[in-house]
């Protein structure tokens, strides 16, 4: 958040300053995959397997446009919603004009990230012939809404900065692995590298940003905002799994099977693990800041799934 160094290395830097739009080429032809294998959690599965090739084929390119499509609605709908008020000074949280523009470049950013994973979507599904199944995004925003509606009931504005502030500051192993297949579509490397590298600066920004919001706070209001990131974090990490669902029926599995490989494929053991390790990062910063030291936070934490039992904080 300095204003002059942020601006020299945005300018210079940000994937919608200098990246070329990346395009798909003829990789479809040279077995190339649409995603890592590992990374596709009913990929492996004996049901799956026993689909004919271009079934399979489709699932995994299906697969990659869940991940794309749903990053376009998220940046769109969850994350743009409060960076623009971070950007216009409507956010509530008091902020120089530094940081309005640091926020003003992260909605172009943002905007930026939509685009090329719509763009993607359609270059492979159009040369591919494979059709992403139809999804909707307003339950995972309805829900992650009503996350903040409970926990800080008429406060919105404040539900959506730290839906934000936890999104932002999560890691993943998509940005980290994708980049690193040499096996996947090279447009697809691509677009994940050049989003990973944006969104360095991004958890940046947002992990300092939060320590504004922070100090900004009452004691009470403290107390909310503690109980209310566990439920945040969680919401965000949980997998979503109606477009899974609705690929395995397109692929030609019936209402069992579908049942049985989503039951098989995200036990809730290993998606636990997953979501705590997702969350390293977010609950690092939440440590720091005070946030575990609240009265009630470390139960509600731990009630969440985030703290391992023989933890007291996120060390």
């Amino acid at each position: 958040m300095n204003p002059d160094g942020g601006e020299r290395d945005w300018y210079a830097r940000a994937g919608v300053r200098r990246d070329p739009r990346r395009l798909l080429g003829d990789e479809l032809h040279t077995g190339q995959l649409y995603f890592p294998p590992a990374l596709i959690p009913y990929g492996g599965h004996p049901l799956v397997r026993a689909l004919p090739a271009e079934a399979q084929e489709a699932l995994a390119a299906r697969h990659l446009f869940q991940y794309l499509g749903f990053t376009t609605h998220f940046e769109t709908q969850v994350v743009n919603r409060a960076t623009q008020r971070i950007a216009t000074g409507r956010s509530g949280v008091d902020g120089t004009a530094a940081i309005r523009l640091d926020a003003f470049r992260i909605y172009c950013d943002e905007g930026y990230h939509a685009l090329y994973s719509f763009d993607v979507i359609r270059q492979i599904s159009d040369t591919s012939g494979i059709e992403p199944v139809p999804y909707g995004f307003a339950p995972f925003r309805e829900q992650l809404d009503a996350v903040g509606a409970e926990a800080l009931p008429g406060q919105p504005v404040l539900a959506q900065l730290l839906q934000v502030v936890v999104f932002e500051t999560l890691v993943t192993a998509i940005l980290n692995d994708v980049p690193k297949d040499r096996r996947v579509l090279s447009v697809v490397r691509q677009i994940v590298r050049d989003h990973a590298r944006d969104e360095g600066w991004h958890h940046a920004f947002f992990s300092q940003f939060f320590r504004e919001l922070w100090t900004q706070q009452s004691p009470a209001q403290r107390v909310r905002i503690a109980r209310c990131l566990p439920g945040l974090i969680r919401s965000s990490l949980l997998p979503d799994l109606r477009p899974v669902r609705a690929a395995l029926t397109v692929a030609g599995l019936g209402a069992g099977q579908v049942g049985e490989v989503v039951r098989d494929s995200y036990p809730r053991a290993e998606t636990e693990r997953g979501m705590r390790a997702a969350a390293w990062h977010a609950l690092r910063l939440f440590e720091e800041t005070g946030v575990l030291a609240v009265d009630g936070a470390p139960d509600a934490f731990h009630a969440a799934g985030l703290l391992a039992e023989d933890e007291g904080d996120a060390s």
